[in-house]
């Protein structure tokens, strides 16, 4: 079976936006050891005002951050037509919450990360946002 990734793991840039250090420095640490490049940014704001986003990138973002929560930052991308490939991480979800992060048309991957469900969730969203665009495609990034 072909690999539909174009662009080398280690090329390939994975946005930590998470208010907690402790998680981001996990996250950074055990996301290069699977051989990604990662960012780190402590918050919304922090991304929003970052001037430049690597081409080929995944989004990792957390839901319960200060002053804005992860749903509110990809609604604040996808009016800036920003269309990265994106994942909610949080733990314990409401269903409620679990219902709006669908419609969001984005991955949630519950926090204790649990075997490789994270790092599979990641490669899956690169191999989505590496074919040929299409119509049925946006559920795999946050275009709308």
């Amino acid at each position: 079976m072909k690999d539909s990734q174009s662009v080398p793991v280690a090329q390939q840039v994975v946005l930590v936006i998470d208010d907690d250090p402790a998680v981001c420095s996990s996250l950074k640490f055990s996301l290069e050891i699977e051989g990604f490049a990662v960012r780190v940014y402590p918050g919304a704001y922090e991304l929003l005002n970052e001037t430049d986003l690597p081409a080929k990138s995944c989004l990792l973002i957390d839901y319960h951050m200060p002053v804005m929560n992860g749903l509110e930052l990809l609604a604040r991308l996808r009016d800036r037509g920003i269309s990265i490939p994106a994942m909610v991480i949080t733990s314990q979800p409401s269903h409620r919450l679990r219902e709006r992060i669908a419609a969001a048309g984005v991955p949630l991957v519950e926090k204790p990360f649990l075997g490789d469900i994270l790092v599979d969730h990641i490669r899956d969203a690169f191999r989505a946002d590496a074919g040929p665009p299409s119509e049925g495609s946006a559920g795999a990034g946050i275009s709308q």
